[in-house]
Formats: C-alpha cells, structure tokens, sequence
C-alpha cells in the first residue's frame, strides 16, 4: 500500500516522462516490437529484459528523475529548447529508417535509448533529459548486445581458473576452456561464461544508483564494484566445481545440477555490497514537474513519425510475388546439393538448387520477400565451415582458394549476392543494397556461387578458368528470356 501511496504522489512527476516513453514507443513501434519478442523467449543472454523494462517504468512512478535542485529552482523555457532537440528527434528517425530499411537489428535496437532521449529532448527541453539519461542507460540493459559478452568472458574465466587450479597444486591438464582430471574432463563452455550474473549484478548497481540520485562519480563506483563482484562471484563458483570433481572423482551431482550454487555465490558477493551502498533520500519537495509540452514540440513528433513508421509502412509493403531466378548455363544437369566439391551450409529458408556444368558445379540459393517484416536479405552464418576448410588466397576478381585440412583437397569458389537488381561481393555489401533495393520496390535474394576443383598439382589454371566463367554467368526470371544483370549497380 505504500507503494501504491508513493506512485500516486509522485504521478504528476512521472507523467511527462511517461508520456514520452509512449511516443518514442509509436514513433519506433517495429524495434520495439522486435524487442518485446525477444524479451519474451527468456533466452541466457537476456533472461533479465522484460524484468528491466518492468522495473524502468516502476522507477518513473516510485522515484522519478529529479529535474532540480528545489522547489525554486528557475523553470527553463522549452520553446529555446526544443528546437534542437526536434532535430536530434527527426535526425535520429531518418538514421533509424535506414536501418530499419537494412535490417541491422543490433544498430536498430542501439537506437532505441538514443530515440528516447531525442523524443525527451523535444518535449521536455534538456534539463529534463539529462535528469532521464540515468533511467535510459538503465532501460539500455535490456536490449539484446549481451550475446556478444559471452566468448571474452569465457575467455577470462578458463584463464583464471586454469591458475587457481594450478596455485592448488591439483592434478589437472589445462588446455583452455578444458580442465582434464584424473577421473574426467570438465568443459568451461558458453554456459559458464557468468554472463547472466554479469548483467544482474550490472543492473542491480544502476538501479542503486537511480534510487540515491548518484553524481558519476557514484555511477562509476557502483558500476565497478558491480563488474569485480560478479566476475569473482563466477571465477569462484567455476573453480568449487573443479574442487568437488577433483575430490568426489567426477561422481558429485553437483556436477551436472549447480545452478543453486552459482546463485548462492553470487549473493555471497553482491549482497553485502547491496547492504553497505551509501544511501541517499530525497527530502520533500525535491522535485519539481517539468514544463508543459509545447505546440512547437507537437509539431516535430508529427514531422518524425510521418518520417519514421509511415514511411517505412509505405517502402516495406511487399509488392506482386515474381517468378525466381535461374541461372543461365549450357547443357548443365541438376544434382544433389550435398554432391558439391565443397559443401555449404545454408539456411532452410533458402531454396537451393545444384547443377554441374562440364567441371563446373553452381548452386542458386534465393527467397523473395512475401511479408512487410521479413527481412530482404536474411541472416547467413558463413557458408564454409571453417574447421574443414582453410582459406589459401583471395584473388583481385573475387575469386577464393580452399583447402581441405584432412584430405588436402583444393577447391576454388566464386560467389556473389543478389539483392533485387544489386550484385554484391560480399554479406556487408549486400545487407547495405537491401536500403536502394527496398526504395525501388525489389523483393528477390539471391547466393549465387560457382565452384571448380583443382589439379592435384597447382590450382592457377582453375583459378583462370572460374575467372573467365564468373564473366559469362547471369541470372534470369524463369519466365523471362535470358538477360544479363549489370554488376556495375553494387
């Protein structure tokens, strides 16, 4: 019931930051939709999202941000305000429709907190958001960027671990993440990154610090203690696994069920740095409710929105399905994929088809866009798996050389992608054409690539030949006549 007491004085305070959260969330609806998806699949590296989403509006109502000093303080004119942040707003729409439009999700959701602190900029003049930035970096968090954490922290861990273990004198192999004991092999995989203990204690720290009104200096504190604590925390419960394999013969249950013990851990650490944080409370009256929003502001969101999620509406909306593509080659049989001299791995949302040509082999792997959402150019891992072939050299053309690291094996392998009209060398290349693409109404994908085994003796003639053979190849609709599409366009 307090709490409740609490939320409801303070709702005039937490109004106009809630109003902005509303528009930032219409204004960039899509991401944040996106975003919602994946805050509700519960995944390692952001178990924690929806919950800091929760406790970022919980925070505006329980303790909103403190925009002054004290009652007195002088009220800032947003009309000399909202000029520039109605251009950081609109600036910040446009650079997010060109994302949108390639489908970086990772920039897109970056951009997210950025959105909102324009958004905050434009209706509630600067003062306003700054007092919001230690609330936004607390919302940031939950956005999907912790998967990339995962393999340095991995990293740390075997590397600390590994010297503890031989500081203890055990009878142990280390080899990187593997830990070899008399009685088994203990793995420190993904899994034991820590990652989860890292973003917890990280956003147990923001939220100290927003709730005593820290300077940076406090911020800073609290974010270090945060990191050194929850490292530790998982360095520490790593290495009492490796004590309890090492001295119960890997036969301890404890083993393979320690998900109790990391959380016992981690609170060994975090809790008495929780319970020793300086505490600082408001006094009455602290805070003020910001300036009234503006007809001048009204009209900057109006501009963004008819800029940002109008605008992509119109250049998403997927146009008449078109025939695919083929390949235009002579007296080429088709053939089973898994018959390449190199195998590839490609998704499943790729139809692929295979044919040998003489010693040629091609492959023709496309989608078309069908819905507003999909993405023109979708996610692809590297098609080589990099385990089983080397890469040797790279020619001026394009052209690639691999080698088979068991069977000693040479390939050489050429390959473009096709975004509507666009030929692109590489992924990077083609993820960026997927913004001219979509403007001009393109719907098609495609990964063309050629290969050509090698001599057993040297590979330089096979290399002319796929060079000479890459200027004779083109793709065409299958109800088309043939024609050649230009490359010059990438």
């Amino acid at each position: 019931m307090s709490m409740l007491r609490k939320a409801h004085t303070n709702l005039p305070q937490a109004v106009p930051y809630l109003t902005v959260t509303l528009i930032s969330l219409i204004l960039f609806y899509p991401t944040w939709w996106r975003l919602l998806s994946k805050w509700l699949q519960f995944e390692q590296v952001l178990v924690h999202g929806l919950a800091t989403a929760a406790l970022f509006i919980g925070l505006l109502l329980l303790h909103p941000p403190l925009t002054a000093r004290n009652a007195d303080a002088p009220s800032i004119s947003l009309n000399k305000v909202s000029l520039g942040g109605g251009l950081a707003l609109v600036a910040t729409v446009l650079v997010w429709l060109l994302i949108e439009l390639a489908r970086i999700d990772t920039l897109a959701y970056l951009l997210l907190p950025v959105g909102l602190a324009a958004t905050c900029w434009t209706l509630l003049g600067w003062a306003a958001t700054r007092a919001f930035l230690p609330y936004l970096l607390l919302l940031s968090l939950s956005l999907p960027i912790w998967a990339d954490l995962v393999p340095p922290l991995v990293a740390m861990a075997s590397a600390v671990v590994g010297t503890w273990v031989q500081w203890m004198g055990m009878t142990a192999l280390i080899e990187g993440h593997y830990i070899t004991l008399p009685y088994g092999r203990l793995v420190i995989a993904d899994g034991c990154s820590g990652i989860r203990y890292f973003a917890i204690a990280i956003l147990l720290s923001m939220v100290t610090a927003v709730l005593n009104d820290y300077r940076w200096r406090g911020w800073l504190a609290c974010l270090g203690v945060a990191v050194v604590f929850s490292l530790l925390a998982n360095w520490v419960r790593i290495t009492i696994l490796v004590v309890v394999a090492y001295a119960t013969d890997m036969e301890s249950a404890l083993i393979t069920d320690h998900e109790f013990l990391g959380w016992v851990v981690f609170a060994f650490f975090i809790g008495p740095a929780l319970y020793l944080a300086p505490v600082k409370r408001r006094q009455p009256g602290h805070i003020r409710t910001p300036d009234p929003i503006r007809r001048p502001a009204i009209a900057f969101v109006i501009a963004a929105a008819l800029l940002g999620p109008i605008s992509l509406a119109f250049f998403q909306a997927p146009g008449n399905p078109k025939p695919p593509w083929t390949l235009d080659l002579v007296n080429a049989r088709m053939e089973a994929s898994r018959r390449l001299p190199l195998p590839m791995e490609l998704p499943v949302s790729l139809d692929q088809e295979v044919w040998q040509s003489g010693p040629f082999w091609y492959s023709l792997a496309q989608t078309q866009k069908r819905q507003s959402d999909d993405k023109l150019v979708p996610y692809l891992r590297p098609p080589v798996d990099k385990d089983t072939w080397q890469l040797q050299q790279t020619s001026p053309q394009g052209v690639r050389l691999y080698r088979n690291i068991f069977t000693r094996e040479q390939v050489v392998l050429a390959q473009w992608y096709q975004v509507g009209q666009f030929r692109a060398r590489s992924y990077q290349q083609a993820k960026l054409l997927q913004i001219p693409a979509t403007l001009s109404g393109q719907s098609r994908f495609a990964l063309v690539t050629a290969q050509l085994a090698c001599d057993r003796l040297s590979c330089d003639q096979a290399l002319l030949d796929m060079e000479a053979q890459l200027a004779t190849l083109s793709l065409h609709s299958r109800d088309d006549a043939p024609q050649t599409i230009d490359g010059s366009n990438s």
